[in-house]
């Protein structure tokens, strides 16, 4: 009785280590998954400017109040007329970030887990700050990733996951592409604006809600990724040297060699069925047979 007694006090023991051992980890990872699900994209945590600035030490600088705000919804506090919003709006080129519609306890994970990893911090010591992985570097690039590059934006190769096609939604002024969509932001000078590790984040890892769930459990491969960020980056280089394309007067005329090749191909039929009156024909057959 007293072995039995031990056993499920020690199972007891090991039971409730267990517990609280994953009660920690879930509340570490919640905030780890948070942030490298979305925050990465634009942001590192000790390791530089990227899009949006470097996060290290943020909870230090900015209230918990003013950070689930700004995390939750920017554009409304810049609008609020908030002067460290709209600076920081005006210092990284106007790019807003997207809304995220985190509870409070998300946002508390994704603030606490910017601390651990900040300079100073539990985690930092190991991770030496968070930022996105590397990958091939750009001046590796060719003129077959570029070329691969361009046939995968504009859909010539299909994505290996099946994603949609990047010119579905986005425009870049180049001569040797086809126009692409308008739904959302013209991808000319994006390299300029978003550098090396930017493109390949957003391409990569997408923070904006219709790219995210365009893009969900279809992701792009880091070739891919490679690939389209090459083209980019040539694109950018050569934009002055291309010309925007303009489809007006090529639709118009298109349309009017369509519609007058319907017009003859009707008329001709109408011809043919009309050659004789339908009474004429009732009145031969009447004829005949008197």
């Amino acid at each position: 009785m007293e072995w039995k007694a031990m056993k499920i006090r020690i199972v007891s023991l090991f039971f409730l280590a267990g517990v609280f051992y994953g009660a920690a980890v879930f509340g570490q990872s919640e905030g780890e998954k948070l942030f490298k699900q979305i925050c990465v994209a634009c942001h590192t945590i000790g390791q530089g400017k990227l899009i949006g600035p470097d996060l290290a030490g943020v909870q230090q600088r900015r209230s918990e109040d003013w950070l689930t705000r700004f995390i939750r919804s920017s554009q409304t506090v810049i609008q609020s007329g908030d002067p460290v919003a709209t600076a920081l709006f005006e210092e990284y080129n106007r790019i807003p970030m997207p809304d995220n519609n985190y509870s409070d306890d998300q946002i508390r994970a994704i603030i606490s887990y910017i601390a651990e990893n900040s300079p100073g911090g539990p985690g930092a010591a190991e991770t030496g700050g968070i930022s996105p992985a590397p990958g091939r570097p750009l001046s590796e690039a060719g003129e077959a990733n570029i070329q691969a590059g361009k046939n995968l934006f504009e859909g010539r190769t299909r994505l290996n996951n099946g994603g949609p096609t990047c010119n579905s939604c986005h425009n870049v002024k180049n001569d040797a592409l086809m126009g692409g969509g308008a739904l959302a932001k013209d991808l000319t000078d994006a390299y300029s604006r978003l550098g090396e590790a930017g493109v390949k984040a957003i391409v990569g890892n997408p923070p904006f809600p219709a790219m995210k769930q365009a893009y969900q459990n279809r992701p792009l491969t880091e070739t891919e990724v490679f690939d389209l960020t090459a083209f980019l980056q040539h694109a950018d280089r050569v934009r002055d040297t291309q010309q925007a394309k303009n489809y007006r007067t090529q639709l118009l005329f298109s349309g009017l060699g369509g519609a007058l090749v319907l017009l003859l191909l009707f008329g001709g039929f109408w011809t043919r069925s009309k050659r004789g009156s339908v009474n004429r024909k009732i009145y031969d057959r009447q004829i005949k047979t008197i």
